[in-house]
């Protein structure tokens, strides 16, 4: 089980990583934009394009961390209501969810090997980089919910809440 919290502690730390330069790109270029249009009326001629392209990586290294920070939508209404079988039921959804994830990703494939063939006007980079993102966002979904099945399993000896929170990343 050690492995499976030092892989979700690997993932946490690359999507850190990838949102900390994604958001601090995306600010310098927008700032560099604006100083550029106010102070000589010029603009930066990719200053819209690189933020679009890197908007998907950012949202899904998001999406990541709040799926193993238990910060996503979740209904707990009917899991509250179990009892003995709550943990069956959420260790089952999680399974579901996780194929659900790997299956996105799989269905993404497909539009990545469209998008390939499309490039952006000023850079030149195809589409498929942006549905990279999605995949791998999909397929690290994947990975964080079956790294926090045992942690999910475990929690039948604690609380409701503690298993409740568990079961949502928390």
């Amino acid at each position: 089980m050690h492995i499976l919290l030092t892989i979700d502690r690997i993932i946490g730390a690359l999507c850190r990583g990838v949102l900390y330069l994604t958001l601090s790109v995306v600010f310098v270029i927008l700032t560099a934009n604006v100083f550029l249009r106010y102070l000589s009326g010029t603009s930066l001629a990719s200053a819209s394009e690189l933020p679009e392209l890197l908007f998907p990586w950012m949202i899904m290294a998001g999406v990541v961390l709040a799926s193993q920070h238990g910060s996503h939508i979740a209904v707990v209404m009917f899991t509250q209501k179990l009892r003995a079988t709550r943990r069956w039921v959420l260790a089952g959804g999680a399974l579901v969810v996780a194929v659900l994830y790997a299956s996105l990703a799989g269905t993404a494939w497909p539009l990545m090997e469209i998008a390939a063939d499309e490039r952006s006007p000023m850079l030149q980079v195809p589409g498929s980089v942006s549905v990279w993102a999605l995949i791998l966002g999909f397929l690290l979904l994947s990975v964080v919910t079956l790294c926090r099945l045992p942690a999910l399993w475990r929690s039948a000896s604690t609380s409701e809440s503690d298993a409740e929170a568990l079961a949502h990343g928390a």
